[in-house]
């Protein structure tokens, strides 16, 4: 016959069943630390030419925070994490998420703002020449193209997304 164990350890109260729920309570402790560790993604930005596409992330973003001028101005002359080739004629299309076209965003060329905000997520700029010779100098080869979610008085910038075009006929 075999006997069981009578009081706290016959009901499952002894010092096994502690250990066993302080482990428990630790591994979801340290599951939420690493949840929590995690960044929100940030809104994206697409740039297609043709059918190709590059997306990216923001260089900087505060999420629905501003950022000074200075710190969109620096974030632009980051160097841009995707590239896309550009053949001459071909329409630039730009994409960006809804909370980015809700605030307004601008497209800057190599550090220079080159356009009024939009408030669309969507706009092509058909028929021109992004590498077109500069007063006698030679068509670039690249260009760092940003799109930065201001205001349109350009008084608040929320981010910056940062795109590289390449001449595809250079």
């Amino acid at each position: 016959m075999t006997s069981l164990p009578r009081g706290r350890a016959a009901n499952g109260h002894g010092p096994a069943r502690r250990r066993r729920a302080v482990a428990a309570v630790g591994a979801v402790s340290a599951g939420l630390l690493v949840l929590s560790a995690c960044e929100k993604p940030t809104p994206m930005a697409t740039v297609t030419i043709g059918s190709t596409s590059v997306s990216a992330e923001a260089e900087c973003y505060e999420d629905g925070d501003d950022i000074s001028r200075e710190e969109a101005t620096k974030c632009v002359g980051e160097k841009a994490s995707d590239t896309i080739s550009v053949p001459q004629g071909e329409t630039l299309r730009i994409g960006v998420d809804p909370e980015i076209a809700d605030e307004g965003w601008a497209l800057w060329i190599n550090g220079q703002q080159a356009t009024a905000p939009f408030k669309k997520t969507y706009y092509a700029f058909q028929g021109v020449d992004l590498f077109a010779d500069q007063q006698g100098q030679a068509a670039p080869k690249t260009l760092n193209v940003s799109i930065v979610q201001q205001n349109e008085s350009g008084q608040k910038f929320q981010g910056v997304w940062n795109f590289k075009l390449e001449n595809a006929d250079a």
